[in-house]
């Protein structure tokens, strides 16, 4: 929320802070550009949004979960090692293992490509609200809101497509559905994995590092879009495609920086709730915080045993086991920053300022009402309880059989004659160098006994309970086994005859229709109570709009591109400053522990590179030393990862790749004393390219000496 809402609640002056704010670009307020340029901002807003060579023209959406940075004529693209997982480790084998060893593609013809990779371009963005009231928005209740979007959506992509069949659009809600957005992109789906340094640099510190500072992680990786040969435009993957040629891209800056330099980062935040209601920060922290944390301690030490003693499994389960610990870990730190500042009293110190707004102006009186809001949320706190519960057991899909049965009963494409409804099939497909059997049945077992013993109604329980006590004498470990080894579902590449009667008697396909019906349920439960608490909150957001009307202020990140500026710098705490950067030899010594932390481990190269005495053209001048990673004060959330860090000249200081531990409840309240974004930094970015890599192409391609 806006800087005089901080303001109201006591945690900061009244003298507006710069650093917090994730800022859409079409229609900045011009208070926040003066702001900009008084930071140390030297370009103009048609350089930063507007230009054919914006700033913001070499910003992506990276594969619908990250941000990258275009940064040469020939497509190549920087974003974070974290975001490449995936992409990397689906080209790993214990023979090649690029995940663990890293990976150098030596020309255009070794560069890899990725099935389901894309990168998105904003084209631009405008308001629509008026036109959806127009067309009839403002008379639906909020539940038809959503099918109304989308039917509106549809329509107008028909049309766009018309004129150019490369543009997608889309329409999504800002300030709480108080007003509606719709943002045009260009989708380019061959991207190729070029290069990635080795999990001990890219990862280097896991979970252990993950959220703190100081930070020595050198997060980033490296990939490239390709495009028609003819067009230079969108192409699907074919090896006739060539690099993309883009209009714009960002300049590796190798002046790095200083404290109280301007700091920008464009990219693609994912949600934030800074407008949430006091009730809503206590179920995010009581319902859906905790939960989550306990659920993941239960799978991810089932994991992490399995992966330490086999490289076969960690290869298959290092990417699931890395997206279950990082929300494990923001979880965790969320919830000890809300208790911490006592936010969510705070929240109800500014609710109270509200009513008496609101009796005196009478705006909302009679719609936006508080203690119907406090009801409600304590009516849903329960079931959003189980529904986390549920949802983190059933539905985080990290064992096969969990995913299969799920699939069954939603989205397989079926086969065979249409008028035969005997002879139709579906089939998985053989992916059985992706998970590994006695892993993936000790981890069910740990989570459905697990769902079992916290969950106390039993209306909750799925009917493939009764089968446990019932036909496996409540033994959790064989009746899992039985699922891997009887269930049709197990078949890989084999026909699935799912109007058989046999079908319905299998053990994982009723394992699968008893999970379905369960999240119904819950949902069916929910339904009301969460139609009723988005209205109150919907209001409670226009009140603090209308309150604050004579203040910029921005909406709630929803995963579109937006700005955040501020400066380079420190924070302190606790009466102790924490430096804003780390250098080569802190990473060292690091690496020297590494027989009692084995996160800290690093191979004999590394620890050649990290203690050499000449950093070349990647020391920096000031300190004369190699800087791995530095601190800024911009506002940034899940989604920032990879978001490119800018200086005031629009040039590449870096990537962001987290935030630190001390404000890890941003997402629902920005400190503007302690919220700090970690970046890495562009030169030991090109450092490890160049010392560890020999990747000379690359440096060539992008004008590094």
């Amino acid at each position: 929320m806006k800087k005089i809402l901080l303001s109201l609640m006591c945690l900061c002056s009244l003298v507006a802070k710069a650093d917090e704010g994730m800022w859409t670009l079409y229609n900045l307020p011009p208070a926040i550009y003066e702001q900009m340029k008084q930071y140390g901002f030297e370009l103009s807003l048609e350089q930063l949004y507007q230009s054919d060579n914006a700033v913001k023209n070499a910003v992506v959406n990276f594969g619908g979960f990250c941000t990258g940075v275009v940064v040469s004529p020939d497509g190549l693209v920087f974003t974070n090692h974290h975001c490449g997982f995936d992409a990397i480790r689906s080209h790993s084998t214990v023979e090649h293992d690029y995940m663990l060893n890293g990976f150098i593609a030596n020309s255009y013809g070794e560069e890899l490509p990725n099935e389901d990779l894309f990168v998105s371009f904003m084209v631009e963005q405008k308001d629509v609200t008026d036109q959806l009231k127009e067309l009839g928005l403002d008379k639906l209740s909020l539940e038809e809101v959503g099918y109304f979007v989308d039917s509106i959506q549809n329509v107008w992509q028909k049309e766009i497509h018309q004129q150019d069949s490369t543009l997608r659009v889309e329409i999504l809600p800002f300030y709480e559905g108080n007003k509606y957005y719709m943002t045009t992109y260009r989708d380019f789906n061959d991207v190729r994995l070029v290069f990635s340094v080795p999990k001990s640099m890219g990862k280097f510190g896991g979970e252990t590092d993950n959220w703190m500072w100081p930070r020595q992680t050198c997060d980033y990786s490296v990939f490239r879009i390709y495009a028609d040969p003819k067009t230079n435009g969108p192409a699907e993957y074919s090896k006739d495609n060539v690099p993309y040629h883009p209009t714009s891209w960002a300049k590796v800056s190798m002046d790095g920086y200083k404290p109280g330099d301007f700091a920008m980062i464009l990219g693609y935040p994912g949600s934030t709730s800074r407008y949430l209601s006091s009730y809503g920060i206590q179920e995010r922290r009581d319902a859906m915080n905790a939960p989550r944390v306990q659920v993941r301690e239960v799978k991810q030490e089932v994991m992490l045993r399995h992966m330490r003693a086999s490289e076969a499994v960690r290869i298959m389960y290092e990417s699931k086991y890395a997206h279950s610990s990082n929300y494990w870990k923001n979880s965790i730190g969320m919830n000890k920053c809300i208790d911490s500042i006592g936010l969510i009293q705070q929240k109800r110190q500014f609710e109270e300022k509200i009513r008496q707004w609101q009796d005196t102006t009478g705006y909302l009186k009679g719609e936006l009402d508080f203690d119907k809001l406090a009801d409600l949320y304590q009516k849903r706190m329960k079931l959003t309880r189980l529904r986390t519960l549920f949802t983190e057991t059933f539905l985080t899909f990290d064992d096969e059989i969990t995913k299969r049965a799920w699939r069954s009963n939603w989205g397989m494409k079926v086969q065979g004659p249409e008028d035969k409804p005997n002879k139709q099939y579906y089939t998985f497909d053989d992916n059985s160098k992706e998970w590994d059997k006695a892993t993936d049945c000790e981890l069910l077992a740990a989570l459905i006994k697990n769902y079992r013993q916290q969950v106390i109604d039993q209306q909750y329980l799925p009917d493939f309970y009764q089968t446990i006590d019932q036909q496996f004498h409540g033994d959790y470990a064989t009746y899992v086994n039985a699922l891997y080894k009887k269930s049709v579902l197990m078949k890989s590449s084999k026909p699935i005859y799912f109007n058989k009667k046999s079908y319905n008697k299998d053990l994982g396909v009723k394992y699968g229709i008893s999970i379905s019906e369960i999240l119904a349920q819950l949902n069916a439960d929910r339904r009301q109570l969460s139609i009723d608490i988005a209205k109150q909150e919907q209001l409670l957001c226009a009140a603090v709009l209308r309150m604050e009307e004579d203040m910029p202020n921005y909406s709630d990140a929803n995963f579109t591109m937006r700005m955040t500026y501020g400066q380079i710098g420190e924070y302190t705490l606790g009466g102790r400053p924490s430096g804003y950067y780390t250098t080569a030899r802190s990473l060292w010594e690091k690496m020297q522990k590494a027989d009692e932390n084995f996160e800290y481990f690093a191979e004999p190269i590394m620890h050649e590179l990290l203690s050499a005495k000449d950093f070349g053209p990647y020391t920096d001048k000031l300190t004369g030393t190699l800087q791995l990673c530095f601190l800024s004060n911009n506002d940034i959330t899940g989604g920032n990862s990879g978001s490119p860090i800018f200086n005031g000249k629009g040039e590449l200081l870096g990537l962001a790749f987290d935030g630190n531990w001390d404000s890890l409840s941003s997402d629902i309240f920005f400190d503007s004393k302690l919220a700090r974004t970690i970046n890495v930094d562009v030169r030991f970015m090109l450092y490890m390219m160049d010392r560890w890599g020999h990747a000379d192409r690359l440096l060539k391609e992008l004008g590094v000496k």
